[in-house]
């Protein structure tokens, strides 16, 4: 029915396809956790830091970034998050050094935010609903709260940090690389393609839209 030889009908399908398409990639437009350090070369008082990624705008106020330990599945930490999400899609919350301050230049919130090392998990809710949650180290017999399999516990000094941060396959260790040069406030993205079956759609959606205005 794309070749009914109206273009208006062929462009409004291809505008409800693509959604359909970004519906299945898994693109979030929720906010998600898209880079954590939790272990700091030196202290970690006021070197921590968490970033979010979401839709410019969003407003974080009264969402939840909780600490699971590893050990016991218990919540030993719960910060109360407030603040818009900027043009840029960041928000970057430093660790709190103690005075209200934070060494993490150009943080968007300062918190305490002091997470243990693995195998613990970092869970972001609003109210009950879990939004994205990172379990990073060895839960042989630990406690899990993150998505799939767990992200590697890494040195002191990396961070974890994911690959893609519009890509979420709600499976850590597939999600999150290892970072030996933390980059809080910026978004690296990885050489992760997007998947095949959505590009070859993406390129046929262009490919409809020129035949589109041959036809005009």
């Amino acid at each position: 029915m794309f070749f009914s030889g109206k273009s208006g009908l062929r462009m409004t399908q291809c505008a409800s396809a693509c959604v359909a398409v970004l519906s299945m990639s898994s693109v979030q437009a929720q906010t998600v956790i898209s880079e954590v350090l939790y272990d700091a070369s030196m202290t970690d008082n006021g070197n921590a830091f968490v970033e979010l990624f979401g839709t410019p705008g969003s407003v974080l106020d009264g969402l939840l970034l909780e600490g699971v330990n590893g050990a016991d599945g218990s919540v030993y930490r719960s910060v109360v998050l407030a603040g818009t999400i900027s043009a840029s899609g960041v928000f970057l919350i430093g660790d709190d050094s103690g005075d209200g301050s934070t060494l993490v230049s150009n943080a968007d919130l300062v918190r305490e935010i002091d997470f243990q090392n693995g195998p613990d998990s970092v869970v972001l809710r609003n109210e009950e609903t879990v939004l994205d949650a990172l379990g990073y180290g060895d839960f042989t017999g630990q406690h899990f709260a993150g998505e799939g399999d767990a992200a590697p516990d890494v040195p002191a000094g990396s961070s974890l940090a994911r690959h893609h941060p519009m890509l979420d396959s709600n499976n850590n260790a597939q999600d999150f690389m290892v970072l030996d040069i933390p980059t809080p406030g910026a978004v690296p993205v990885s050489a992760v393609p997007v998947p095949p079956a959505i590009a070859l759609f993406l390129s046929g959606i262009i490919g409809l839209a020129g035949v589109a205005r041959k036809q005009d």
